[in-house]
C-alpha cells in the first residue's frame, strides 16, 4: 500500500495484519482526492482510522492537521509507526477510542473542513458517526466509503449528499452542510 500523491507519494504504508481492517484501496484514495478541492492548509479529522490511510493521503497533499480516531490495538500501532516513520507525528494526533463518540466530543483549534469515514462496512457506524459531527467549517466536506448494501440515507442531520461514486464494491459518497434557505 502506497501514498498516492502529494509530497510523499510513492512511500509505502504498512497495513494492520489480517482481514479485520480493510484499508482504503490506493485507486479508491486517488479518486477521493482528486474530486475533493486541494486540502492544502486544511484540519481533517480522520474517524475510523485504521492504518491512517486516508489520513496521510491529506497530510501528504497539503492538510495542515489530521485527528485520527480508532479504537482497535493493532490498527493503532501500525497508525503510529507510519506517521513516525513518515515524519507525520507533529501534524497529527492520535485518539484512541470510539469513533461515534470522537465525532461528537473532540473539539479540534478551528472547526473540522475535512472529516473522513471509513469504518466497517455493513454497519451503521457512519450514519451514527456523521449525525454526531460537531464543530464542522460551514464548507466542510464529509467523506464516507460504504458498500453497496450499506449506503448512507442522502441527508443525514444537516448534512446533504453532494455526490456518490462507485468503484467496483466500493461506494463513496460526499457530504456538505445544507445550505439554510
Amino acid at each position: 500500500m502506497r501514498i498516492v500523491g502529494g509530497s510523499l507519494g510513492g512511500r509505502v504504508l504498512k497495513a494492520p495484519p489480517g482481514a479485520a481492517t480493510r484499508p482504503t484501496s490506493e485507486k479508491v484514495r486517488e479518486a477521493i482526492f482528486n474530486i475533493l478541492p486541494d486540502v492544502g492548509g486544511m484540519t481533517v479529522l480522520d474517524l475510523f482510522a485504521g492504518s491512517g490511510a486516508l489520513g496521510i493521503e491529506a497530510l501528504s497533499r497539503g492538510a495542515a492537521h489530521v485527528t485520527f480516531v480508532e479504537a482497535a490495538k493493532a490498527p493503532l500501532a501500525v497508525l503510529r509507526g507510519n506517521l513516525a516513520a513518515l515524519g507525520l507525528a507533529e501534524r497529527a494526533n492520535v485518539l484512541t477510542g470510539d469513533a461515534v463518540a470522537a465525532a461528537a466530543r473532540h473539539e479540534p483549534p478551528t472547526p473540522w473542513q475535512l472529516v473522513l469515514l471509513d469504518p466497517p462496512y455493513r454497519s451503521d457506524l457512519a450514519v451514527r458517526a456523521a449525525t454526531n459531527l460537531a464543530h464542522l467549517a460551514g464548507d466542510a466536506v464529509i467523506v464516507i466509503e460504504h458498500d453497496r448494501r450499506q449506503a448512507p440515507p442522502d441527508a443525514l442531520g444537516s448534512l446533504l449528499r453532494t455526490d456518490e461514486r462507485r468503484y467496483g464494491d466500493t461506494y463513496v459518497s460526499f457530504y456538505r452542510l445544507a445550505v439554510p434557505a
